[in-house]
């Protein structure tokens, strides 16, 4: 099992519930990260740690209320909330992190032929 340094520092997107067992608004939270996690269908990893079994970690990552929700790519917090939030807003969130390399590719290829259709209008505008 990868350990959590390696995790975070995916290319992938990486959703982090801290929560704690006897936190009602963690337990509220719980189905819903759930969800999250089969509606991304593999995009993102979803992780939840019990900040009372990982104190250290916690306070490492100033971690001061449950839940706390993180998003990291290549080793950075792209994101952090405390709180419930419902499925729809956390889905929005991560999906600003889960371009596929196609879809890279394939904007990029779309910004090319913009730049090139208008180099042409300039270049017959101006014969």
């Amino acid at each position: 099992m990868a350990n959590f340094s390696e995790i975070i520092n995916s290319e992938q997107p990486v959703l982090i519930d801290f929560y704690a067992d006897w936190c009602g608004p963690c337990k509220t939270l719980s189905p819903i990260i759930q969800e999250v996690a089969k509606e991304l269908n593999g995009n993102a990893r979803v992780l939840k740690i019990d900040v009372d079994k990982n104190q250290r970690l916690a306070s490492k990552l100033g971690i001061k209320g449950v839940p706390t929700m993180l998003i990291y790519q290549k080793g950075k917090i792209m994101w952090r909330q405390s709180g419930v939030m419902q499925k729809s807003e956390i889905v929005s969130k991560l999906n600003q992190f889960t371009q596929t390399q196609a879809t890279r590719f394939l904007f990029g290829i779309a910004l090319l032929l913009e730049r090139k259709l208008t180099l042409y209008r300039f270049n017959t505008h101006f014969r």
